[in-house]
């Protein structure tokens, strides 16, 4: 049961052979079929949003239900987690991107800024994001197409355009939105667990060369919108309600509508695997900005929340050089190579590579989010 007994139960979209997905619960090395076991036909759509959108009181009212049914030997609908399929968990309706740890964004900066402070003066005043592109959101598993764009190398006169050579990884924490809100009515910091069903590991690729080009003044756009993988169980907010920390000192203090009184960091454990060899062990506890400061930012002017809505943290990155979540920084701009155990070295990702990302809370596991690298498709 290690990582997925009754204190997590995650919540994740499968299908047996022959079966059309459904929605299940992970417990242990099986899959509790939600829509048998319930007798509910929410539970037989092919994602999780219908019962996402049912809201905070029936979340909490199934977990007690599915705790009882597994804790007391009473009839239930398990099937062998070897033998199921597992798909995307729910529909994105929107995808948000943050940039929330301040050792991520002070790394960069002093890689592209060094005669410059490395935060730019707006950094500790708001969480800094940009919208992602939904439609190209995609399932552990899926193989990741080296994405091809512009690209202008440092001292090369004019652009040129073809596969990314500098492709990246960000290890970072996606929070998914099952009750929506109403256009127009920002959503308070505390009102952040009505909102938000669960988290997820997520994996914003990067291809940083078709970025650097194309960045300014606009930010994010090709380099960044070619995938996101995302792990395949959402692990409800009851299940973290142990890990939650406060943020670092936030200096200067936010203004009120992202002043939180009850803090919502998360104290998860985070790990990043290429090729089977652990680089990096993330902390997301050093996060700079919360969550529900990220969510009530992101509604600050009145923008809505639509069930499905997806919102991520931004690379997560600590104090020290083995807890980058990114190979920039890493191998500091490809200036100092990772040595791998089999003698080989990187400083991105080759075709090839297979990228795992995994995270945990004590015994609650987030699961893994994996992705191999295909060749460029010209």
């Amino acid at each position: 049961m290690t990582g997925f007994g009754l204190n997590n139960l995650p919540y994740g979209v499968f299908s047996t052979p022959g079966g059309a997905p459904r929605v299940g619960v992970r417990f242990g090395d099986q899959v509790l079929d939600l829509a048998a076991t319930l007798d509910d036909s929410t539970f037989a759509a092919p994602s999780l949003n219908p019962f996402m959108a049912q809201g905070r009181a029936r979340w909490t009212e199934v977990r007690e239900q599915i705790t009882g049914i597994l804790s007391g030997g009473r009839r239930a609908v398990l099937h062998p987690l070897a033998d199921v399929r597992l798909h995307m968990p729910f529909e994105v309706a929107d995808y948000v991107d943050f940039y929330a740890s301040e050792e991520h964004a002070t790394n960069l900066g002093r890689m592209f800024r060094p005669d410059s402070a490395p935060l730019l003066p707006n950094w500790k005043h708001l969480p800094v994001g940009y919208h992602g592109r939904s439609g190209t959101v995609v399932p552990s598993g899926t193989g990741i197409v080296r994405p091809t764009g512009q690209r202008k190398p440092p001292g090369q006169e004019s652009p040129d355009f073809g596969p990314s050579r500098r492709l990246d990884v960000e290890v970072e924490v996606g929070f998914v939105v099952g009750t929506p809100s109403a256009l127009g009515e920002p959503v308070p910091t505390g009102a952040f667990a009505d909102h938000v069903f669960g988290v997820c590991l997520v994996n914003d690729w990067s291809a940083r060369d078709i970025q650097a080009w194309e960045y300014v003044p606009l930010g994010p756009f090709l380099g960044k919108s070619f995938a996101t993988s995302l792990s395949p169980w959402i692990v409800p907010l009851d299940a973290l309600a142990e890990a939650r920390v406060r943020t670092p000192t936030q200096d200067p203090r936010p203004l009120p509508y992202l002043v939180e009184d009850d803090p919502w960091g998360l104290d998860l454990s985070l790990a990043l695997a290429l090729n089977g060899t652990t680089v990096s062990r993330p902390p997301y506890a050093s996060m700079y900005w919360s969550p529900a400061q990220m969510l009530a930012h992101l509604t600050a002017n009145g923008a809505s929340l639509r069930t499905g809505d997806l919102y991520a943290s931004g690379t997560v990155s600590g104090p020290s050089p083995d807890q980058r979540g990114s190979f920039i920084e890493l191998t500091w701009s490809g200036q100092e190579p990772l040595k791998l155990p089999d003698g080989s070295t990187r400083t991105f990702l080759e075709d090839g590579d297979e990228v795992t990302i995994s995270g945990s809370w004590g015994d609650v596991s987030l699961g893994e989010v994996t992705g191999r690298i295909l060749p460029a498709r010209r």
